[in-house]
Order: structure tokens, then sequence, then C-alpha cells
């Protein structure tokens, strides 16, 4: 009996595509945890501005809505069936690259913590939308 052979078994798509997610939230997380460790920025959220940023119950509910987005494609990149599944990867992953670029300029200059964590966001984000865009339908 040989005890030194290996046995691999392939990773299922939607395991890594939802590991994605998980990595990509928790970045998410970081980048706004440490984000309030800059100088000034306490001060600017007491007032409720920050830099041209008017911080509303609107503004706070959008980024809810935005942050909720990696939350739920963890759950659903496992979820739900190969073609809506593929596709929402996609659109969500895109999404997010857009809001990512978007915000860049937002509020104030962004910071290098925030340089650093958006080019690893959107360097995720394009892997998922490669991962899903060569996933193909599994067989019948």
């Amino acid at each position: 009996m040989n005890t030194n052979s290996k046995v691999t078994t392939p990773v299922d798509i939607k395991t890594i595509l939802s590991t994605l997610w998980v990595f990509l939230a928790v970045n998410y997380v970081y980048c706004d945890h440490l984000g309030i460790m800059e100088p000034g920025l306490v001060n600017d959220l007491l007032t409720g501005q920050i830099g041209s940023v008017q911080i509303t119950q609107e503004f706070l509910l959008g980024a809810a809505i935005l942050l909720e987005i990696p939350f739920a494609m963890i759950v659903l990149s496992r979820v739900l069936k190969y073609g809506v599944n593929r596709w929402t990867n996609i659109s969500a992953a895109a999404v997010l690259i857009l809001v990512q670029l978007g915000t860049m300029g937002m509020g104030s200059a962004p910071s290098p913590v925030y340089l650093f964590y958006s080019a690893i966001e959107i360097a995720c984000n394009l892997v998922i939308i490669w991962l899903a865009w060569r996933w193909n339908a599994p067989e019948a």
C-alpha cells in the first residue's frame, strides 16, 4: 500500500468566489477602520462634513447598501445556480470597481492607506470577474 500518494480534489468555483468575497469584505472593513485613524478625520466626522462630502442619513444608508454587496455575495456565490451566479458575480464586482474608482476623489485627497486598499480591492474584484467570466457550465 502506497501511503505517499496524494489525492487532490478540485476546488469548486463557488467556494473560490465565496472566499474571495470574504477576503474583499474584510479589506473594505479594515480600510474604513484604519481610515478613521487618519489625523483630523474624527473631528471631521463629528462635524458631519468630510471635505466636500456631507455625512447624512442618506449617505450612510447608501454606504451600508454598498458594503452589503460583498457580504451578500459571500452567500449568493454558494447558493445561486450557475448562470445567475456567474452574472451576479460579474455585475457585483464591476459595480464595486466603479464605486471604488468613483470614490477616489470624494471628500478629501485619498491617503496612502486608502490607495493601498483600493489597489487590493480593485485587483480582487478583477479576479472575481475573470474567474466568473471563465467559469464553464457544469456538466448536466
